[in-house]
Parts: C-alpha cells; structure tokens; sequence
C-alpha cells in the first residue's frame, strides 16, 4: 500500500492522518464489542491493511489469532476512517453500529 507508512504501532497516510478501524453497520461493533482489546482492534497495522482492502474474511481470522476470546462478527463490515493525528475521539455504538465522535477529553483514544 503506497503512501502509508506505520509508526508507533499505527498506520499513518501520506497527509500525516492516523488509520482508525470502525464497524458502521448493524450486528457486532469490531472495538466495542471487544472492550479488552478495543484500543489494539482500533489501530493495528495488520488489521489496517486488511481492512483498506476489504479482505474481511482474513481481518477475522487474524482478530482471533492475535486476541482469545474476541467476538469478530464485526470484522465483515469494518472500514477505515483517516484523522489528523493527535485528533481525540471514542467510538460510540449503537446496536452494533459504530460512529467516531470528537471532543477533547483526555480519557479519549488519540489518533
């Protein structure tokens, strides 16, 4: 994937903004669900580039691998949201759908 570059444990584009994994649709929310692993669902640089090319079968199979005891359903609808780095935000559910919302708390995940 030309243009994106992973440091610190994230993936960042050419314009300098942080890869965030969500699940939009209905069902199963991909970090919300799995509130263990939520941060790491967020930003994994494996997980990242399965996602962009929407290989969702595999995203799944790597989730499971790489933590027990997840609930991966959400993985069939995952996309990828680009923010500027240092943005805080949490993800909110509803449902199993989630959305990014914005504020500047710092109790909030960081891109």
């Amino acid at each position: 994937m030309e243009g994106l570059v992973e440091k610190d444990g994230k993936i960042y584009n050419k314009e300098g903004e942080v890869a965030v994994i969500i699940s939009p649709g209905f069902g199963a929310g991909w970090s919300t669900w799995n509130f263990e692993y939520s941060q790491d669902c967020l930003f994994d640089p494996d997980c990242v580039r399965l996602a962009l090319v929407g290989k969702r079968d595999e995203l799944k199979v790597l989730a499971d691998s790489k933590w027990e005891d997840g609930y991966w359903n959400g993985a069939f609808d995952c996309v990828v949201r680009w923010l500027p780095a240092g943005t805080a935000f949490k993800v909110r559910e509803y449902d199993g759908s989630e959305s990014l919302e914005f504020q500047d708390s710092p109790n909030w995940f960081v891109a």
